[in-house]
């Protein structure tokens, strides 16, 4: 079992193992490989992988070797399993002996048929109902003691510290991607309704209320409308980057109507 300098040790390898990943997958995929390793103890008899479970579908997001990715396979098609139970149900599920297992023996016997003696399975504590459980096949009977189920559960909680963090950040990222994308889009909604104002000599709730016509119109979302009118008088797509010191732009051409292409 883990003691605290170990477990300190062991989470600041996750933790670095995390800004070392491309991403959160690779990240995903070097903790099973990690895992494997630290558990089998040079044995060549052990695999892991993780299930994610979203709604009613189950699938393996990585996994240390081919044959856990078969075996987790053969659990989805039975419907029913160690590491299903684990993530929709967020406990540990020990299977101590495929060959004896009542609780799902259709699986067991295909466990027992592929090698696999034991199977242990621990749920990840994540956010926003978010289910997975690492998975860990053993080809040795009772792999699985008090001792070996602590070490992995351990394992299991630095993970998911690691893994809230990571899934804060996509979160955080793709925030950053939405914000610069409204961002864009407003520019050049604003470049689009500037361009009517000065074509039509409107108001702007006016200009807005053209482009908003077209939009529905030809059933083409508004920042489509404006970049297409933008492009038109521009020659090119527009920057939402502003330079004083740039010369001044040529002058532009007609700009068609947004909505019946008549020049404006």
């Amino acid at each position: 079992m883990m003691d605290s300098t170990t477990a300190d040790a062991r989470s600041v390898q996750l933790e670095d193992l995390l800004l070392a990943s491309e991403d959160l997958t690779d990240f995903l995929q070097q903790f099973v490989r990690s895992t494997a390793r630290h558990l089998a103890e040079d044995a060549d008899d052990l695999w892991c992988s993780i299930t994610l479970v979203r709604g009613a579908a189950a699938a393996t997001v990585v996994a240390s070797h081919e044959r856990a990715a078969a075996l987790d396979e053969v659990q989805y098609a039975f419907g029913g399993g160690p590491c299903l139970s684990a993530a929709e149900r967020h406990r540990v599920v020990l299977l101590a002996d495929t060959r004896t297992d009542r609780q799902w023996p259709a699986y067991s016997r295909a466990a027992a048929e592929h090698g696999i003696r034991s199977v242990l399975a621990v749920p990840f504590e994540l956010e926003d109902r978010a289910r997975a459980a690492l998975n860990v096949y053993s080809g040795t009977l009772r792999q699985f003691d008090a001792r070996t189920t602590a070490a992995v559960e351990r394992e299991v909680e630095l993970a998911s510290r690691a893994l809230r963090l990571a899934l804060r950040l996509a979160r955080h990222r793709e925030a950053q991607t939405d914000l610069a994308a409204a961002m864009a889009s407003r520019t050049t909604i604003d470049m689009a309704i500037g361009l009517v104002m000065a074509r039509q000599g409107c108001t702007q709730d006016d200009a807005v209320a053209l482009l908003t016509a077209a939009s529905n119109h030809r059933n083409v979302k508004l920042r489509d409308v404006a970049a297409e009118l933008v492009t038109a008088a521009n020659d090119g797509p527009t920057s939402t980057h502003f330079n004083p010191s740039a010369p001044p732009a040529p002058r532009s051409r007609p700009v068609p109507s947004p909505v019946d292409g008549s020049v404006v």
